[in-house]
């Protein structure tokens, strides 16, 4: 008898071992059902993400976490509370759903399995995952170089994933994504038409973006990560005109780890400089990047990059060297060389990350053997070009980029400047600008994640996605855009450009949004002026 009652207290011991969360303000619940109140819904499965005794994220889809985030299994169960995305979490969780069995909810001491109330774990009867499952859900990927666009929150560890595949050597999933656009001109000067022609002839929908790819890893020890993602040369902005590609990769790409917190990455990526430029276009405030980084920075070449953090985190930085010989055909003698590098400092960030202050600094030197061109579109896709230095012989290429930013819960503040100086043998020392000031308000109170490995702002998680009966995420956005590419001899034009939006995140993977520009131009003598918007909708398979 005292054998068997041995056995017994034993094995409550284990369970209620297994059960015990060690720290309840990082918790990841997985597998429980919302309670939507009287009215009659489908159910939805969904997993619960508190980090930092704040709730991040509820989500139908995988939530890739970190090992300080401990995933339990929520049975099932049905979830009765208060979700209000950057609270602390106030609900329980009953084993039986209220709306068929009455009595759950005439005495939920009984059926009560999880119970948290302002953060405060009052009641936990779900078991922690084990360490085999939680190797399935924890993100061992990226770690210190931001991946191309698409690429996150891609959870290519995620086995759930339909388009996923596995092998002993190579695991991946594919990833898909298309944007639509319509382009609408509402307003031009004479001034206008005289620098860049009819507007009104540019008005129509095209196909901004259709991107196919796949990420995974090559499984070493320590995994190495590949991406590979291509377009079309007719929808992808960025492209030669002159080739003549039906299909062309923007992305392949290799990263290594080769110490902790240390990636080398080989391939076409991006350059590592400018936060606008490295973030992808997808999860920017604004549906294009700033005229300043458009003109001024690449957005990939073929290089090599060293990255890795430090300060526990709160600095990254990251340098490499690029030459394009691949993509041109050229001798790497005959192409231009880059040298560019990046440093962020995080000199703010509160303990529970809610509030941060941002700082950067890029670098970027080439030596032109190629020359140099100065060109932009006003933030519009679809669109004449507004200032242009025109192609002229330079000896070398010297460029700085500065970044600040404010991050609050759902508000957003940053800018960054961009300081172009080049040596011409025509012309001399030759000295080019331009910045940007932009704004972010995610209305609903979800907040942007900030990636300290890589020293980005990432896209904030959609609370209740339209298909769980929320209303999805919205975000309010403006910016203030200017740049000058006249200089000496080189009349590029100067541009200034106002611009407001409006973003609706239906769901992690479906956006609609429309932004507001208004364009001052002066060029050539004149001083135009114009306005537009642009309607987009950007679908995503990841």
């Amino acid at each position: 008898m005292k054998r068997a009652l041995l056995i017994v207290a034993t094995v409550l011991v284990i369970a209620s071992a297994q059960a015990q969360i060690v720290d309840p303000r990082n918790v990841m619940i997985t597998n429980v059902y919302v309670v939507e109140g009287s009215e009659e819904r489908e159910a939805v499965l969904v997993n619960i993400l508190i980090r930092d005794n704040t709730l991040e994220l509820v989500s139908p889809d995988a939530i890739p976490i970190d090992e300080s985030v401990t995933p339990v299994d929520g049975r099932e169960g049905y979830l009765l509370g208060r979700l209000s995305i950057g609270e602390s979490p106030s609900f329980i969780i009953l084993n039986q759903n209220p709306a068929e069995n009455f009595d759950v909810l005439l005495d939920t001491d009984f059926y009560t399995i999880f119970a948290i109330h302002d953060g405060e774990l009052f009641r936990n009867n779900l078991f922690a995952v084990n360490e085999a499952e939680r190797r399935e859900v924890v993100n061992e990927g990226w770690r210190s170089y931001t991946p191309p666009p698409m690429a996150l929150p891609t959870g290519y560890l995620d086995t759930s994933k339909w388009n996923r595949w596995e092998s002993t050597y190579v695991d991946g999933i594919f990833i898909a994504g298309v944007v639509l656009d319509r382009m609408n001109w509402l307003s031009q000067n004479n001034a206008s038409e005289q620098q860049v022609g009819d507007l009104a002839l540019e008005e129509g929908g095209e196909v901004r973006g259709f991107r196919v790819g796949a990420v995974g890893t090559l499984n070493f020890e320590k995994p190495w990560i590949y991406t590979i993602f291509g377009a079309t040369n007719a929808f992808d902005k960025g492209f030669e005109i002159e080739r003549q590609d039906s299909f062309a990769l923007f992305d392949y790409r290799l990263d290594i780890p080769v110490f902790e917190n240390i990636n080398l990455s080989i391939g076409k990526q991006k350059e590592p400089i400018s936060l606008e430029r490295v973030q992808s276009m997808i999860y920017n405030p604004m549906q294009e990047r700033s005229s300043v980084s458009d003109a001024f920075l690449p957005s990939r070449n073929v290089g090599v990059v060293l990255s890795g953090s430090a300060l526990d985190t709160r600095m990254t930085w990251a340098g490499g060297v690029f030459n394009d010989w691949l993509d041109t055909g050229s001798s790497i003698g005959d192409s231009s060389t880059q040298f560019v590098g990046r440093v962020t400092w995080l000199p703010l960030l509160t303990e529970d990350e809610s509030n941060l202050i941002h700082l950067g600094l890029g670098l970027r030197y080439s030596n032109a053997k190629e020359g140099v061109r100065f060109i932009t579109e006003p933030e519009f896709n679809k669109s004449p070009i507004f200032v242009d230095t025109g192609e002229f012989a330079a000896d070398s290429l010297d460029q700085i980029n500065l970044e600040a930013g404010w991050r609050s819960g759902p508000y957003w503040v940053g800018a960054e400047y961009v300081l172009s100086k080049v040596d011409s043998p025509s012309e001399g020392a030759l000295s080019f600008d331009g910045y940007h000031v932009f704004g972010s308000w995610v209305l609903t109170g979800e907040m942007r994640r900030y990636n300290r490995k890589s020293g980005v702002i990432q896209a904030f998680p959609v609370a209740r996605s339209v298909y769980q009966g929320g209303k999805g995420a919205w975000e309010l956005t403006t910016r203030w855009s200017s740049i000058d590419l006249t200089d000496k001899g080189i009349d590029g034009g100067e541009m200034d450009i106002l611009s407001a939006g409006v973003n609706w995140w239906l769901t992690p993977f479906f956006n609609v949004n429309l932004n507001y520009r208004y364009i001052w131009n002066n060029r050539d003598g004149l001083r135009g002026e114009s306005s537009g918007f642009t309607t987009r909708i950007a679908l995503l398979l990841e």
